[in-house]
């Protein structure tokens, strides 16, 4: 593929860098005590993202909202709908966090379990509540799936999306994606390329792995269904892994911003950075490559 002028070396540089700028990561709530190491190392009021673990209870997220607040960054709460156990609490809880911490979005997300929690059995039932909006949430990040997802279909993932769009629409709520990582470039691009042309009003935050170990990796991302990257590490075995996964994550940024280089309008905005665990480490590489 040939790229304009645009998507010059230097160009490319800049762009990276901008992507960056706008772009996230995640901690851990276990990652607590390095939230001033992480800060140190972003712009103010960078997004970081807080997943919503296995039995953690919503007073320890929003332990981690304010400690994030505190630190000069947006928090930013997953909101898994499986794992929410008492509807009233739930509220309160968003209403405290937009309330006494500032938060203004959440990543709406269906919940890694098997049968619901409590109430909600996915993410469109906490939608149509409009318990979102009466909070004074604003915004709304979803998933993406670039390589598709384990358990769920690519037409009831496609007619899932949609439905969120109106929903969002007709609350008043902004909506953008947030996509899951992968080691195939090719198949992030598409996917942003595929929304630009149905969805083009919607922002996409481009996932890439952070820098981590291999073994770590790969246990994530067989937990995250990553599919077609997982196919390729087996295939070509472990030393060809371990380059993969030792390699240097720009390698997926220069990837992604020629692709936004492309396009006049570009429906990506920024990447999210999946530290797994390392958000300090996660930061100070995204410090050094701004």
């Amino acid at each position: 593929m040939s790229f304009p002028a645009s998507a010059t070396e230097q160009g490319v540089q800049a762009r990276i860098s901008e992507l960056l700028v706008a772009g996230s990561l995640e901690i851990s709530p276990r990652e607590l005590h390095r939230a001033g190491e992480v800060s140190s190392q972003l712009p103010t009021n960078t997004c970081v993202y807080i997943p919503s673990l296995p039995g953690l209870p919503l007073s320890r997220t929003l332990e981690a909202i304010a400690a994030l607040r505190a630190a000069g960054l947006d928090p930013v709460p997953h909101v898994s709908a499986r794992r929410i156990l008492n509807e009233a609490e739930f509220r309160s809880f968003l209403k405290e966090a937009v309330a006494r911490h500032g938060v203004h979005r959440v990543l709406l997300l269906g919940g890694d379990e098997d049968k619901p929690k409590g109430p909600f059995s996915d993410s469109l039932q906490i939608l149509r509540s409009g318990m979102l909006r009466d909070s004074g949430i604003r915004e709304i990040g979803v998933a993406g799936y670039p390589e598709g997802h384990p358990r769920i279909s690519a037409t009831a993932l496609i007619e899932a999306f949609e439905e969120k769009r109106r929903l969002a629409r007709d609350q008043g709520l902004g909506i953008y994606v947030v996509t899951q990582f992968s080691f195939a470039p090719h198949r992030v691009v598409e996917y942003c390329a595929g929304l630009a042309r149905t969805a083009s009003e919607v922002s996409v935050y481009a996932g890439v792995a952070g820098p981590t170990d291999p073994a770590a990796l790969a246990r994530y991302a067989q937990r995250c269904g990553v599919s077609v990257s997982l196919r390729a590490l087996k295939t070509l075995g472990t030393g060809i892994a371990r380059l993969v996964t030792n390699s240097d994550p720009k390698d997926q940024l220069v990837a992604l911003a020629r692709y936004s280089l492309q396009r006049e309008q570009s429906n990506l905005v920024g990447v999210h950075l999946y530290s797994f665990g390392g958000a300090a480490k996660t930061a100070a590489w995204i410090r050094e490559h701004i």
